[in-house]
């Protein structure tokens, strides 16, 4: 491995996440945001936020792309959802019978998405469980439909025993979940008629392409079946349309889940949906009632606070076109730096405007997980933090054009690797890794890879 030059820029990351490893499984709380997501001598551990950007605990100043893994809209610490949630913390945060701010973030969220009902909670997997265990109370069915496509759904069992992480998970629970390939109607109906599911989760989009027939097919099957139709919203929520996937796209789904861009990063989700289904977790129950999202914290005020704020801003602002508008520059401009280099098919990026990704290539055109680490940290070196190239309103022209200089210089240092054929020599450290892979292989402890078998970690 070659000596790295900016070794001593992340130094202070390096000693933290040393230390968080022996109090964090996996030093994070988020597999996402885990050490190996990120290349070796860069783990980059935040300090603050404002904006675009991002400080770390060494005070690099980095443009950060993907904002709390897609949750953030607005750029950190938006100065009028902070003063929204400021205020009610200055109120109190939680009470011991409902607050105020409850009944202005539900119609503030129904009129804006269309819903009849809603719940709020605090993480997506709640409420798309929510969703799950109110469709088998509505049908009488115990199976789950998903679509195989969509990488995450939720942390709970009827999601991870379908994903390499099963390990705890019940045989008997696993054989409750069955999967179907996205945009093809034939293999729905087979699924739906073979298994007679409660309902079928699934997210609206999977490429570019326009999905609005296939996905009104999908509630049409669904429908004539008496199968629920759950739309998944985390990410097409606020960054597709202001009414979502569904606005967009003239969908009227059975339920609804959604989080993410919903407080702007603030710790808010939600279940929405028809008003007969939801009734059923209500003090009104038509028939046998269903526990349905009770907790604590589930209706804290500073995050609903933030929520009613953020969605103001998504209605009158037009954030989504925003969002798009300055995704499609950025796309535009790492598209030019890729033809100047001549790595067309090797680099680039994909999906909508307002949700960008890259992707990295070998030579042969296979996708790579040491080019991926060598190009995120070329970036890392050039003050751009891009797991993704998911875009805010904070992420100005100026912003763009920066980031397309740092991808111009990174993609120098990749074509000399892709001319080598090899990242040796140009990657300081190993790859990064997949988050769903049944053995880790190693320890991540102070940022280098330790055998499993090690008895005890390094000291830092």
């Amino acid at each position: 491995m070659r000596p790295d030059p900016d070794h001593a820029r992340f130094a202070a990351s390096r000693a933290h996440q040393a230390r968080a490893h022996r109090r964090i499984p996996g030093g994070a709380h988020t597999y996402a945001r885990g050490d190996d997501q990120m290349p070796e001598w860069m783990p980059v551990v935040i300090d603050r936020g404002a904006g675009a950007h991002v400080w770390d605990l060494d005070g690099n100043r980095l443009i950060e792309y993907g904002q709390g893994l897609r949750a953030v809209t607005l750029g950190h610490a938006e100065p009028r959802v902070s003063a929204a949630a400021a205020e009610w913390l200055g109120r109190g945060a939680s009470f011991s019978r409902p607050s105020r701010i409850e009944l202005e973030a539900a119609d503030t969220f129904l009129d804006l998405v269309g819903a009849q009902t809603v719940k709020f909670c605090k993480d997506g997997s709640s409420a798309t469980t929510a969703a799950v265990k109110l469709a088998r109370a509505a049908t009488g069915r115990d199976i789950v439909a998903i679509c195989t496509d969509h990488p995450f759904l939720s942390q709970d069992d009827w999601f991870i025993a379908t994903t390499p992480l099963a390990a705890g998970v019940p045989q008997a629970v696993r054989d409750l979940t069955v999967g179907f390939p996205y945009g093809d109607l034939a293999a729905l109906a087979d699924v739906l008629d073979r298994h007679r599911p409660a309902c079928v989760v699934m997210e609206a989009v999977r490429d570019e392409a326009d999905p609005t027939a296939y996905l009104r097919a999908c509630v049409r099957l669904c429908r004539e079946r008496g199968v629920v139709f759950v739309l998944d919203e985390m990410i097409t929520g606020f960054r597709w349309h202001a009414g979502g996937a569904q606005g967009l796209y003239g969908l009227d789904p059975d339920l609804s889940a959604w989080g993410k861009a919903l407080g702007n990063g603030h710790s808010v989700s939600a279940l929405a949906g028809r008003r007969d289904l939801m009734a059923m977790g209500g003090l009104a129950a038509p028939a046998e009632r269903v526990f349905l999202l009770s907790s604590t914290h589930g209706a804290e005020t500073h995050s609903l606070a933030a929520a009613v704020a953020a969605m103001q801003i998504a209605r009158d602002e037009d954030v989504a076109s925003q969002l798009m508008r300055q995704g499609a520059r950025l796309r535009r401009g790492v598209a030019q730096a890729v033809r100047q280099r001549g790595v067309e098919g090797l680099v680039g990026t994909k999906g909508r405007d307002s949700n960008l990704v890259f992707f990295t290539r070998d030579r042969d055109g296979r996708a790579c997980q040491s080019y991926r680490t060598l190009f995120l940290q070329e970036l890392t070196r050039r003050g751009v933090l891009a797991p993704s190239f998911v875009v805010t309103t904070a992420h100005t022209d100026a912003v763009v054009d920066q980031t397309v200089d740092a991808v111009a210089g990174a993609l120098a240092v990749y074509t000399q690797a892709l001319d080598a054929g090899t990242t040796d020599g140009f990657l300081v450290g190993r790859p990064v890794q997949p988050v769903f892979r049944p053995r880790v292989g190693a320890v991540w402890t102070d940022n280098a890879a330790v055998p499993a078998h090690s008895p005890s970690p390094p000291n830092p």
